[in-house]
């Protein structure tokens, strides 16, 4: 048994026996002191009122993952909107509460401890550090939140949840893509350039995970968030012979190393995870480089895809906001806020909208299809919700600056690493 295996059994043991000791169980699983009950027997909690239901978002609108966060929050708020014009939840209109710590730890603290009271979930807590510096108080206070990051670190969290595939699990799937369609073989050196911190560390375990199966060697380069040129890591890949490049970095970083592969002569493939790419970069001196050079794994599709939810987003988001720019924030927002919405109801149907009632909502989830990208299951909170990923590749003058290359697929040795995960 591995050390997160007993880890898990002992989590286990434990909410079985708080459930024996204070007599939990029922349909909903909350005991009959969580909270006021309304006029139609529903139970409610914090953030939920007679007419209204508060969600709280805590984002970066004006740190260095800004121009992400507007399309997430932007999206979100065009869904709850729809959602509010067809009667809203349980009788209530949904209410969104924003806060922008610019991707500062101390301010994302305080204003949580701010926002908690008036919320009853969070849909929406972007960048690494700042869920790390929250996860006790969020698993305290039985706040249902969904992590806008994405590293399989975060797992088995009762309250914290993330949707679609973990970092670790797209580069699975994408290094595995790579190398059956670029004739990569046993003994082949392949690069690695990745972020330091969660995001790329969790990329890199997957990377590992696929060099060890498939007998390759990988040539690591780790990189700051500072750091604007990699062209020094670049030649060094160059130099240690690589037969094809992963990268895990941010959108300006991804830029720097393909510009300087395709200046320095390293003709290679380049497989990168889809946090570290911008549409924007289209717009820069490097684009010529990506269009030739790089491809992406996503957890969802491009937003080119023909399919009607896909078409429909785009339409709506182009009404509600012309001009601005398209991403795939977007879908993270439209996934994000129809899981929410989903969890409502399932907790109204419950007659529990407290915040124990919404977290149980939550982890009934087994077969949710969000409209963009796989069906998510939610039931076990050690498993990332998808296990499947997508290809897509820089495109000029299509919305979201993608195009896609392979529809959802998952590595056959996938299910080798989820049962040590």
């Amino acid at each position: 048994m591995t050390p997160k295996q007993r880890l898990r059994s002992a989590v286990v043991l434990t909410a079985a026996l708080a459930c024996v000791l204070t007599a939990c169980g029922g349909d909903t699983g909350s005991s009959a002191g969580d909270g006021p009950v309304d006029a139609n027997g529903v139970r409610t909690g914090p953030g939920v009122t007679d007419s209204t239901i508060t969600l709280g978002v805590l984002t970066d609108l004006s740190g260095p993952y800004g121009p992400l966060g507007r399309s997430v929050l932007q999206a979100e708020r065009l869904y709850a909107d729809q959602v509010n014009a067809r009667g809203g939840v349980c009788g209530r209109k949904l209410k969104l509460l924003v806060r922008d710590h610019g991707y500062d730890v101390e301010t994302a603290v305080g204003q949580y401890r701010e926002m908690e009271p008036k919320v009853a979930a969070m849909p929406g807590l972007l960048g690494s550090t700042i869920i790390n510096a929250l996860l006790d108080s969020i698993e305290i206070d039985d706040l249902m939140t969904t992590s806008l990051g994405y590293s399989s670190a975060l797992l088995g969290q009762p309250a914290l949840t993330i949707i679609d595939a973990t970092y670790d699990v797209d580069m699975i799937n994408g290094f595995s893509y790579l190398a059956d369609t670029q004739g990569l073989r046993r003994g082949d050196r392949i690069g690695f350039i990745y972020l330091e911190g969660d995001y790329g560390n969790n990329a890199r375990r997957g990377a590992r995970f696929v060099a060890d199966e498939r007998g390759m060697t990988l040539v690591e380069k780790k990189v700051g968030p500072t750091r604007k040129d990699l062209s020094e890591e670049v030649r060094e890949l160059g130099e240690a012979g690589v037969k094809a490049v992963l990268i895990s970095t941010s959108p300006p970083q991804t830029a720097s190393a393909v510009g300087a592969a395709a200046a320095g002569g390293l003709d290679v493939p380049f497989l990168g995870s889809a946090v570290g790419y911008d549409p924007r970069l289209l717009e820069t001196p490097a684009a010529p480089a990506l269009l030739k050079m790089l491809q992406l794994v996503a957890p969802t599709p491009a937003m080119t895809s023909d399919t009607a939810e896909v078409r429909k987003l785009v339409a709506d988001y182009r009404r509600r906001y012309p001009g601005d720019p398209l991403d795939q924030g977007l879908e993270t927002g439209h996934n994000t806020m129809a899981v929410a919405v989903q969890d409502l109801k399932s907790a109204c149907e419950a007659k529990d909208l407290s915040r124990a009632g919404i977290i149980a909502a939550h982890r009934r989830q087994k077969r949710f299809d969000p409209g963009l990208g796989p069906v998510l299951d939610f039931s076990d909170p050690w498993r990332p919700s998808a296990t499947q990923s997508y290809i897509v590749k820089p495109a000029q003058g299509v919305p979201g600056g993608l195009a896609g290359v392979r529809d959802a697929f998952r590595a056959p040795v996938l299910e080798k690493y989820l049962a040590i995960l």
